[in-house]
């Protein structure tokens, strides 16, 4: 099935384009206490490392923005700033020299606030994410509505969209985000055909790995299915890298991106004899910086391994205390169990002409 992608404003977010014609672009935000120079700085690598795009940081007071602009000088990808309640920071980081801002116009302090915020913003050439969440939602449209529906949230993104508009600004983002995935879908499938411009998708306060990439590929999913979505973040309790991991998964899944290492593996069984999930997990964390598409196969069965694996470009199969080394189905050498793993990497290393961790 081919998706068609609902047509999109584009805009720019630092040198990484957003909407249009561009590809989906994955981000995170930095767990890290931004006010921390060093380990922001390392966190941000290690997450551009496995193919972060865009990363946000939240600004808490002047200290933060003291220390962003360090960071700017240092980071890899483009700087997001995450403003909440006053917007003296989203000014401050501005000057900063972000790339981007997440902001709330209802929470900032008001239309004059909101005016100079958008000014200096424009000045820059720098977008604006308009963040609608379920959890902190406008009073009056909680109580019309009788709760976060998708209804009250278009509405409170509309009125916020309408007052950048009032201030001819269009570099926009939007972002409808509910804990409940139903909610948070139906949400953007109401926006999606009322408005140009590019939308982040995700299903805030996921949960930890299991759960919340389990609610993040259906929520994030079903819209990108549908052709909706310019932005992701998978929102993990979890290191960001694994929100990152998850992210391209999903992509991947719905062939709309291709990035790393595919891992087919069995789900073991009676049959198995050799260590099927810690190999699995050791190919995995090896080769997590690797960029080019690959598709590789860990089976615990020797006989049928390979044949269920067949599409795989290169994989290793286990039996009692050996195995063998096959590509496209095909054997290729038998090994001892303890140079499966070597062996396999040694072969994939040469594959994508990089050096393996």
């Amino acid at each position: 099935m081919q998706i068609t992608r609902r047509e999109t404003r584009k805009i720019h977010i630092g040198d990484v384009a957003v909407g249009g014609d561009s590809p989906i672009v994955v981000q995170s935000m930095c767990s890290t206490d931004t006010r921390d120079v060093h380990a922001t700085l390392q966190q941000i690598s290690r997450l551009a490392e496995v193919g972060c795009e865009i990363i946000r940081l939240a600004v808490l007071d002047d200290k933060a923005v003291e220390a962003l602009k360090v960071i700017k000088k240092e980071a890899q990808i483009p700087l997001i700033a995450d403003i909440h309640f006053d917007h003296r920071l989203a000014l401050g980081s501005l000057k900063a020299g972000v790339d981007g801002l997440r902001i709330n116009p209802g929470n900032i302090g008001g239309e004059k606030a909101v005016a100079r915020v958008v000014r200096a913003a424009a000045e820059r050439n720098v977008p604006i994410r308009i963040g609608v969440n379920s959890g902190s939602l406008d009073k009056d449209l909680h109580q019309r509505y009788g709760g976060a529906t998708p209804e009250a949230m278009v509405e409170s993104a509309f009125r916020q969209i309408q007052l950048l508009e009032s201030l001819q600004f269009h570099e926009i983002k939007i972002s409808l985000k509910s804990s409940d995935v139903m909610t948070m879908v139906e949400s953007y499938r109401l926006l999606a055909d009322r408005v140009p411009y590019p939308l982040h998708l995700g299903v805030t306060e996921a949960g930890t790995p299991i759960s919340g990439t389990a609610k993040s590929a259906v929520g994030i999913g079903l819209l990108l299915a549908e052709g909706i979505g310019d932005t992701i973040r998978v929102s993990l309790t979890s290191d960001p890298i694994d929100e990152i991991k998850a992210a391209y998964e999903i992509l991947r899944a719905l062939k709309l991106r291709e990035r790393g290492v595919e891992v087919i593996s069995c789900p073991t069984c009676g049959r198995c004899e050799i260590d099927i999930i810690g190999l699995t997990h050791e190919v995995e964390r090896r080769l997590l910086t690797i960029k080019t598409p690959l598709k590789i196969a860990i089976m615990g069965c020797v006989v049928n391994g390979p044949g269920e694996a067949k599409e795989a470009d290169v994989g290793i199969a286990g039996g009692r205390g050996q195995g063998i080394l096959f590509k496209k189905g095909e054997v290729v050498e038998k090994l001892p169990e303890g140079d499966l793993v070597p062996r396999l990497l040694e072969e994939i290393a040469l594959m994508v002409n990089e050096e393996i961790p």
